[in-house]
């Protein structure tokens, strides 16, 4: 007799089996539900994004363009060009029945107390301001930040104003023999922002081909889709 302990002999379980099948099915289908579910939700959170930034764009716009004046939708009739910063930055064209009537000028005022001034400035065919939006600074809260239209009618001075009116020696605030008055404790903040409209009155006027270029033409400006 063999002194060899047998083995014992394995039986293969097909209940066991098909439980753990099933239970591999059930976890799959969780982590599908899970994956499905979490790209909905950035689906939805993404077309938020994108519809709150729109809803940000078009105000701003029609704050400097008046909405009576033109009959197209600008934020879609838009060119990146390079107004003067170094970088390309979003103008918005508006337009009567297909002729320009003026475009929202996006500007980067440097200089300001804390650093540079974004500026949206609203100007008509004829080259005159419509209206100057500050659209983003870091200036001292309760001293520079009364460049924000909330904060005071100052921004109302550049109406009206042009390339020549005043002339190019007295687009300047008073304390530099200019013809703008500054706002009281923030002339650093005043002297940018009256900079920055200067830069686009003169960029309006010796670019007016280029920012009115036809719509077939914006990817020669860098620009494919409007943002």
């Amino acid at each position: 007799m063999s002194g060899r302990a047998e083995k014992p002999l394995t039986r293969h379980d097909p209940a066991s089996a098909h439980s753990l099948a099933g239970s591999v099915a059930g976890l799959a289908a969780i982590v599908l539900t899970v994956v499905l579910l979490v790209s909905v939700a950035w689906q939805y959170a993404r077309q938020r994004i994108t519809a709150n930034e729109t809803g940000r764009t078009l105000a701003e716009i029609s704050t400097v363009l008046p909405a009576s004046l033109y009959d197209n939708q600008p934020h879609l009739d838009s060119v990146l060009l390079d107004t003067g910063g170094g970088r390309l930055l979003p103008v918005y064209r508006a337009r009567w029945n297909g002729a320009p009537v003026g475009a929202a000028l996006t500007i980067i005022a440097p200089g300001g107390f804390v650093g540079p001034i974004r500026l949206l400035v609203g100007i008509g065919a004829d080259g005159r301001v419509l209206g100057v939006r500050v659209a983003a600074h870091n200036e001292t809260p309760g001293i520079g930040d009364a460049i924000e239209p909330g904060k005071s009618a100052w921004l109302h001075t550049f109406y009206g104003r042009s390339l020549g009116d005043p002339p190019a020696l007295l687009w300047n605030v008073r304390e530099d023999s200019g013809e703008f008055d500054a706002i009281a404790g923030a002339t650093v903040s005043s002297r940018a922002v009256v900079g920055g409209v200067r830069r686009a009155v003169q960029y309006f006027a010796t670019h007016h081909d280029e920012i009115f270029a036809p719509l077939g033409d914006e990817a020669r400006n860098g620009m494919d889709s409007p943002p």
